[in-house]
């Protein structure tokens, strides 16, 4: 029996089930939440402006159309995990008015003290509360938003099945989750092109703008481990969801995927 085709021994099974990826590198899954706190950590101070040269500034165009579709109306409770640095926070605070509430939650310290200041400066304090939380452990009741919403965060989730259980418990019946995440491109020339641009532009940008290259390469490689668009979406399913679909955008780069809890 050749090399390929040996089955695996439960020796094995049960090392690659300990074991978890941080971009192409295997970690054990404990360590991996340390590792992208370091990244993020490291990126923090310049998230914003890297978005804007990495995205050429499409990202704000996912962005809105995110808010789009989320259906967010005055009264609402939102939930915007991974938030970062407040873009939808902003958005969405927006839309709840003062009868409504806005949960930033960020499980990252240094990405959280960022948005804070950053929304807090430009007077959004009224309806907004600052969390720090894990997407997979979150301390949200059960049945306690309308709207779940998490942007460029879930690929870096050690369990992304127990995050969107997660996501799923929090929402109120008929609440819809949706996740903004990079995807897999649905043309071939597009995806080679890509694929050139993020393992050298993107941590060349990092290494002259925020003098980090190597979060950046990493940021680069997470894309590539999570899951495509039909993946994510079965998850989703798994997870309890229905109504699951998602929405390329940019050739397939960034996939927009919603579901709602029944």
């Amino acid at each position: 029996m050749s090399e390929q085709t040996r089955p695996q021994s439960q020796q094995e099974k049960n090392q690659e089930a300990e074991t978890t990826h941080f971009g192409y590198r295997s970690v054990p899954r404990e360590e991996k939440s340390r590792h992208v706190a370091d990244v993020f950590h490291s990126v923090a101070a310049r998230y914003d402006l890297m978005n804007d040269l990495m995205s050429m500034g499409i990202h704000r165009l996912w962005k809105r159309f995110t808010i789009e579709l989320s259906g967010v109306r005055k009264g609402n409770r939102v939930l915007d995990i991974a938030g970062g640095t407040g873009d939808l926070t902003l958005r969405f605070s927006d839309l709840v008015g003062a009868e409504g509430q806005v949960v930033l939650a960020d499980i990252n310290a240094s990405m959280l003290s960022v948005g804070r200041n950053r929304l807090i400066d430009r007077g959004y304090i009224d309806n907004i509360v600052f969390a720090q939380a894990d997407a997979e452990s979150l301390p949200f009741a059960d049945n306690s938003f309308h709207v779940v919403s998490i942007a460029f965060g879930l690929r870096n989730v050690t369990d992304k099945d127990k995050a969107l259980r997660e996501m799923a418990r929090v929402l109120k019946p008929g609440g819809k989750l949706l996740i903004l995440e990079f995807s897999k491109p649905t043309n071939p020339l597009l995806s080679k092109a890509y694929d050139t641009y993020s393992f050298s532009a993107l941590p060349l940008l990092g290494r002259l703008f925020a003098g980090d290259s190597e979060s950046y390469r990493y940021l680069a490689e997470s894309i590539r481990m999570h899951p495509d668009q039909d993946t994510l979406r079965s998850m989703m399913e798994n997870a309890g969801l229905v109504q699951c679909r998602y929405y390329n955008m940019t050739g397939g780069i960034v996939a927009l995927h919603a579901g709602v809890k029944p």
